[in-house]
């Protein structure tokens, strides 16, 4: 899952009850990539996973939360990237992370709309609708 969507909820001017299920959705992504791929369910949850997520997604230092709000204001990713000092390191993270999901079979929907809208021209707006229109599907396994 990559971070900038959450904040691309943000720039889009979701609100609060919007971050707050995006980053619930994209913590049960990482889980299910992070158990996928043999690590400890646990280590998502701590600070190296859970912590890293919310602190991204909220502090207004973030590197990739103002690439992401950006997004959502409409700006181009070429603008955004031409104009910042430091690496975003979410952008080029995210085809990392799809390319992972698509192997191992892993149902990462935040990613894969991350993707879209990074490298294929697909708007914020649509990207949302295509994230909170989808089926409902179980989170986590049992």
């Amino acid at each position: 899952m990559r971070d900038e969507a959450i904040v691309v909820s943000d720039g889009l001017g979701l609100g609060h009850n919007s971050r707050a299920g995006i980053i619930t959705r994209g913590l049960a992504e990482v889980n299910r990539l992070a158990m996928k791929l043999g690590a400890d369910p646990l280590t998502v949850t701590g600070l190296a996973g859970l912590g890293d997520l919310v602190l991204t997604c909220t502090g207004e230092l973030s590197r990739n939360r103002s690439l992401g709000v950006r997004l959502g204001r409409g700006e181009k990713l070429s603008e955004i990237l031409g104009s910042m000092q430091q690496v975003a390191e979410g952008v080029r993270n995210t085809l990392t992370v799809d390319d992972l999901a698509r192997t191992h079979q892993v149902d990462m929907p935040i990613t894969a709309q991350m993707r879209s809208l990074l490298f294929e021209d697909k708007t914020p707006r649509a990207a949302m609708v295509d994230l909170m229109t989808r089926q409902p599907k179980r989170e986590f396994a049992r």
